[in-house]
């Protein structure tokens, strides 16, 4: 059974049923003892950092985060999960948060541009393509012509470049894909991301982590 977290950090009605779609049971839960007795969980979201560590703290999350990356099993960031497993966020004033990977959330400048000089909008929405940085079992079959669907005004910012799985340009080149033993994070969404992020979904459920 796969477990999608459930902390008041958006709807999460899309990520379970891109799971059911490739054929796997799940349960969107907030209850401590279903996720840590999963097989492998989800942590997605959507929102801020600040608001979203609040939550995980009040419901007693972020230690059950903690103890189900410390346990061996499958875990997925999504999103606002990417960006609150590093030690720390620069939104919100500065966050402290759940430090699973040693790094910083960073914002992206206000005037980003591409390369032939036009502006960028901040927060970057939209398709675009990851360039796979170090191989994977969960980014098996992504080729250089995949595209995700993002929607983000902060990116993961590893410290340690051996975290860095995946990278995406937007006026900058910054990280798209980070993992550490067995957890892997998507700054992107796939379950928005078509038959490239299902693939990705796929390749998550089947994956059995040394």
């Amino acid at each position: 059974m796969i477990a999608i977290i459930d902390y008041d950090a958006g709807n999460l009605t899309s990520v379970a049923r891109a799971v059911n779609h490739i054929g796997y049971e799940c349960t969107v839960t907030k209850e401590k003892q279903i996720i840590e007795s999963a097989d492998r969980v989800i942590f997605p979201g959507v929102g801020a950092a600040g608001s979203a560590m609040e939550s995980l703290r009040r419901l007693g999350l972020d230690e059950v985060i903690s103890r189900v990356y410390r346990s061996g099993k499958p875990l997925l960031g999504i999103c606002l999960g990417t960006q609150v497993i590093v030690s720390a966020s620069e939104e919100d004033g500065g966050t402290e948060c759940l430090g699973l990977i040693e790094g910083k959330t960073r914002a992206f400048a206000h005037k980003l541009k591409d390369n032939a000089g036009n502006g960028l909008k901040i927060p970057h929405m939209g398709w675009n393509r990851v360039r796979v940085e170090k191989a994977h079992p969960v980014l098996k079959g992504i080729g250089e012509r995949d595209e995700f669907y993002f929607v983000h005004g902060y990116y993961p910012d590893p410290a340690d470049a051996e975290n860095v799985l995946g990278r995406t340009e937007y006026g900058i080149t910054f990280t798209s894909i980070l993992g550490k033993d067995n957890l892997i994070a998507t700054q992107f969404h796939p379950e928005k991301s078509g038959t490239s992020g299902l693939n990705l979904l796929k390749n998550f459920c089947e994956w059995k982590p040394c």
